[in-house]
């Protein structure tokens, strides 16, 4: 038997009406810019926007001004997306299978923006990145190392796991961005999939060391370098020595370092205090676009 919908008050029942009214405006505003040319599909399909993310591949590529129904139909095949896909549902093929398609007819997207991020350690950088993985608008940069995948972690996904050989030729090819040695194991940058994201719209989030930010900086002069810094260097001082594992001289060693890490803020294009993990992002959104 199939379950009957949950019963809505009328005060629910009139708050779900108004909200399927407003996402209707929204889409329909948003078919009206694309008619119009105001806007590119792209920047659509990278829109955070729920009321767009929910809408068909279909009714977007139908309102791109020379498409039309049966070009769209056609496109769609090709790029080997469903006639029932919404725009949350896309992937990165299918994204850069439309790409191709359209720069046929002039339809690129607004090229993305390159944000390199670093700061001090326990400045909350990382928290930062795992909030904006979450963000359409963003792709988080995946770094290569020669150390052996830990349990759960997914080649491609949380890093690119490359033997000694491919590594030295990556460094050879002039394949990264930057690169460096920690603890044994190498790690780096590659520029070829930064590069697609850019390409296809998206921002691109590098959360990296301050050497290197430095070396980013060589090879990618277009690159916006931001420097998060903390509050006050008394909080960050209570964050760095506030782990009780730490010994009296691991605290000592980190607090050193943090030092010459907050001394190199003047070589960055933006220095962002970390008072509100929020207002942060909200920044970083602002310089992308």
């Amino acid at each position: 038997m199939t379950p009957l919908p949950p019963k809505l008050s009328p005060a629910e029942r009139a708050a779900a009406n108004s909200a399927a009214i407003a996402a209707r405006q929204v889409r329909a505003a948003a078919k009206k810019s694309l008619g119009n040319g105001e806007i590119s599909i792209f920047d659509l399909i990278n829109s955070v926007d729920p009321a767009i993310r929910k809408m068909r591949v279909r009714e977007l590529l139908e309102s791109v001004p020379g498409v039309g129904k049966l070009r769209a139909e056609a496109i769609m095949e090709r790029a080997k997306i469903s006639p029932t896909r919404r725009i949350a549902g896309l992937g990165t093929n299918q994204v850069s299978a439309l790409r191709g398609e359209l720069s046929v007819s002039k339809i690129d997207p607004a090229r993305g923006t390159l944000i390199v991020m670093s700061g001090p350690g326990g400045v909350g950088k990382s928290t930062i990145t795992r909030t904006l993985r979450n963000d359409p608008r963003f792709w988080i940069s995946v770094s290569a190392t020669t150390r052996d995948p830990r349990e759960g972690e997914r080649d491609g996904i949380d890093y690119y796991f490359y033997n000694d050989s491919k590594f030295d030729q990556s460094i050879a090819d002039g394949s990264f961005l930057e690169w460096a040695e920690f603890a044994g194991a190498r790690y780096g940058t590659p520029h070829a999939p930064i590069e697609s994201w850019l390409a296809l719209g998206k921002n691109v989030l590098l959360e990296i060391e301050i050497e290197g930010a430095r070396q980013v900086r060589k090879s990618d002069p277009n690159a916006l370098l931001v420097f998060i810094a903390p509050p006050s260097w008394d909080e960050l001082k209570a964050r760095l020595t506030g782990r009780g594992t730490d010994s009296p001289e691991r605290q000592a060693a980190r607090l050193a370092l943090a030092e010459q890490e907050m001394a190199a803020a003047g070589e960055f294009d933006h220095v962002l205090v970390n008072d509100s993990v929020e207002r942060v992002i909200e920044e970083l959104v602002s310089l992308a676009t």
